[in-house]
């Protein structure tokens, strides 16, 4: 019989002993140094004389405070995905004839293909809303008369459409995945042109249409907030892999999907919602700092939560200090809580959030550096949203869809070499026997 561990198992001191760096990480936590970019900076800490020092995060994109790009949509009460999409894609920032002719651009992009959503989504419906939307957009090549065509205008051509449409193919998805399995109705609505991505999102999810200026605004927060984050992260590095190998746009956008999809990634949102809901249920009082502590122990000893040991929601492969996106949505989740059924749960996230470093310490001994990362309040925001959980993860997707789009663009034109890590081999000679001897 075929024994899967003891075939595929290998003692991790050979890693050590080989100075393998699992996962691409360095000893202390930090990534190994794997390529150069100028789209994005996540800035988690410093290294002084060699030594990794804690500090406070900041997300760059194209050399521009994502603070300040969320800060100046506010400001101006306006919307700010698609002027950060075309930040990410074009190097600038636009000014108000290139950001009304690129939203419109986008808009002209939303239907899908004759027969698309027939053939590719309600003859095949899916559980799991993200692997619906990696095959659709590996699908979209079928479309394509040119698909294989690598020229800039074809790729930036290609990306606007895949941006366009995946807001389009997530509903839609979502929407069959109610009805099939569900037993919920199906609601599908005619594409409004001229809506940001957030306003269309929202009226093609809605049964009635129906959304405030101000829920609106803050589903593109949290578009801005996921659109990019480096090329380091597991998704932008998977989509890079593949364009470096000369792949066509749509099957590296489809495998940064399914990478995304991943618990240890974008999945890891839905962890988050299931810890928070153990929480709630087990816990009497949310105010209640040694009843909320005595849990959080409990998690952190494996005696509750899902046995990993792990508090989702905190801790991350970069920051240390403070998490920029999820600063600005527990800024923006504390605000639409107020004077809400949601305020309770919102004082206990932020329990949480207190309470957890501590503890890190006194239970697992543990000196890391330790803050929030943005799932610790994206589910919130997405629930007073009235976002289903099932779409939690497939946001994330559509946002991130920028970055991608971004680094494809920077891996095919300055990359030039296919990405080849080496792996230590340490298998032995083993002399051939005939089948008859075995």
């Amino acid at each position: 019989m075929y024994d899967a561990y003891k075939n595929t198992y290998i003692d991790p001191k050979l890693y050590e002993g080989y100075n393998v760096k699992r996962g691409l990480r360095n000893p202390d936590g930090s990534g190994v140094l794997a390529g150069v970019t100028n789209i994005c900076n996540v800035h988690g800490y410093v290294l002084n004389e060699g030594e990794k020092m804690a500090d406070e995060g900041k997300l760059i994109f194209r050399g521009y405070d994502v603070n300040d790009l969320v800060g100046g949509a506010v400001r101006e009460n306006r919307f700010g995905y698609e002027e950060v999409t075309y930040l990410l894609l074009t190097g600038k920032l636009p000014d108000k004839k290139e950001l009304a002719d690129f939203t419109g651009l986008l808009s002209d992009r939303r239907e899908l293909p004759a027969g698309f959503f027939e053939d590719m989504i309600l003859k095949a419906p899916s559980k799991n809303i993200m692997n619906k939307l990696s095959r659709s957009v590996l699908a979209m090549y079928s479309y394509d008369d040119d698909a294989d065509a690598q020229t800039p205008e074809h790729e930036v051509d290609t990306a606007l459409s895949v941006i366009a449409k995946m807001p389009v193919i997530m509903v839609d998805a979502f929407g069959v995945k109610r009805r099939y399995y569900d037993n919920g109705s199906m609601y599908m609505h005619p594409i409004i042109p001229g809506l940001s991505t957030s306003q269309l999102i929202l009226s093609l999810l809605r049964p009635d249409r129906q959304y405030t200026d101000e829920e609106a605004k803050l589903l593109d927060i949290m578009l801005m907030l996921h659109a990019e984050h480096g090329g380091g992260n597991n998704s932008t590095f998977t989509c890079r892999v593949l364009s470096s190998s000369g792949t066509d746009p749509y099957a590296a956008y489809s495998a940064a999907i399914g990478s995304l999809k991943g618990p240890r990634h974008g999945g890891a949102n839905h962890k988050v919602i299931e810890m928070h809901k153990e929480i709630m249920d087990n816990v009497s009082d949310w105010t209640d700092e040694d009843e909320v502590a005595a849990y959080l122990t409990k998690i952190l000893k494996k005696e509750a939560g899902d046995g990993s040991g792990l508090i989702y929601g905190m801790g991350h492969a970069v920051y240390t200090l403070s998490d920029p996106r999820a600063v600005i949505l527990k800024d923006n989740a504390r605000k639409m809580a107020e004077n809400s059924e949601y305020e309770g749960e919102f004082h206990l996230l932020e329990l949480i959030e207190k309470l957890t470093p501590e503890l890190m310490r006194t239970v697992k001994g543990s000196g890391k550096d330790m803050c929030a990362n943005v799932d610790m309040y994206s589910g919130l925001v997405y629930k007073m949203l009235g976002i289903p959980e099932d779409l939690f993860t497939p946001l994330f997707a559509v946002s991130r869809m920028a970055g991608w789009c971004a680094h494809r663009f920077e891996e095919c034109v300055t990359g030039k070499r296919i990405i080849r890590p080496a792996y230590k081999s340490i298998i032995k000679a083993v002399p051939y026997k005939p089948i008859s001897e075995r």
